[in-house]
């Protein structure tokens, strides 16, 4: 019989752990952990863009404003809507598109724009979105004072049951569900962050993505009820547009923007909106946390 050797293999490598949900997770528990670094960064990062105007960030109200007050003038006399409702619904409506718009395109380049602190500062690839989404909360918050001048001229229209041309739905008018607004708007800020993330590792990886959203979302404005009211479609088409209304039915950015625009309108609740909204979040966050088990380690040589 061969003699029984007394000497012990070598043990077996540990498998790596860097591609795994528990590192994914982690990335955002550290990134929410490291909240002043970005709070203060997104805060500089609105500071430095204005530094040296004369009105600083008051620029973002008034530029609001003023694409509001425009396309509302004159859209409402295009499409025959009534100025003291329709100029409320535009000016929501470019409030929240703007903050889509921001996360939407800048997400794509978050990390391509941050290619220096990626490289030389030790930190969660996450806290560089939470950054970015969080400057867009910033200028979010700016442009309510428009809403606030908007409600204030239009507040005996908007407290009113109304209903808009074309529309069939009767609104019962702003009424305490007015604070719908604040869950909705917080739903609207977890998704901007899952959308920046995954566009944000996909355009780091393949640098054609950004300028192929850029042009895309442009169409996508168009074709989102925000200088327009779905109700139209059963105007121009003597109420046989059940078919068309799938336009706006099957656009997600359509009930990302109606589930924080109706309750600041005063809007009847269609409560299938947040049903998709939701289904798009868990379904966003498993692609996101997806990308980032599989290429978080690989964004710093990407860049």
């Amino acid at each position: 019989m061969q003699p029984t050797s007394t000497v012990d293999r070598p043990a077996a490598p540990p498998a790596p752990d860097s591609r795994t949900f528990a590192r994914a997770f982690g990335d955002v528990r550290d990134a929410w952990r490291q909240r002043e670094l970005w709070g203060h960064l997104g805060w500089q990062d609105i500071k430095q863009r204005y530094r040296r105007s004369v009105i600083g960030p008051l620029w973002i109200t008034i530029s609001m404003g003023t694409t509001a007050l425009a396309l509302g003038l004159l859209y409402s006399q295009l499409l025959g809507q009534e100025l003291s409702t329709f100029l409320p619904y535009v000016t929501v409506g470019f409030i929240v598109w703007n903050f889509i718009l921001g996360v939407v395109t800048e997400g794509t380049e978050v990390f391509i724009a941050n290619e220096g602190l990626i490289k030389h500062l030790p930190s969660p690839v996450t806290v560089h979105v939470l950054r970015m989404v969080w400057r867009q909360v910033l200028f979010f918050a700016h442009n309510l004072a428009v809403y606030v001048v908007v409600l204030i001229v239009f507040f005996p229209a908007l407290t009113e049951e109304y209903r808009m041309e074309g529309d069939t739905v009767l609104h019962p008018g702003i009424s305490w569900t007015v604070l719908l607004a604040l869950p909705a708007f917080v739903l609207l800020v977890v998704n901007a962050v899952w959308v920046a993330l995954l566009f944000g590792i996909i355009s780091t990886r393949f640098r054609d993505i950004p300028p192929v959203i850029h042009s895309f979302i442009q169409l996508v404005f168009f074709m989102t009820p925000i200088v327009w009211h779905v109700g139209v479609l059963n105007k121009f088409t003597d109420g046989e547009a059940s078919w068309k209304i799938l336009i706006a039915e099957f656009n997600p950015i359509y009930h990302f923007l109606e589930i924080v625009r109706a309750p600041l309108l005063g809007q009847q609740q269609e409560w299938h909106h947040w049903v998709v909204v939701g289904s798009f979040t868990v379904i966003g966050w498993a692609l996101a946390l997806l990308a980032l088990r599989n290429y978080r380690a690989r964004v710093s040589y990407w860049v």
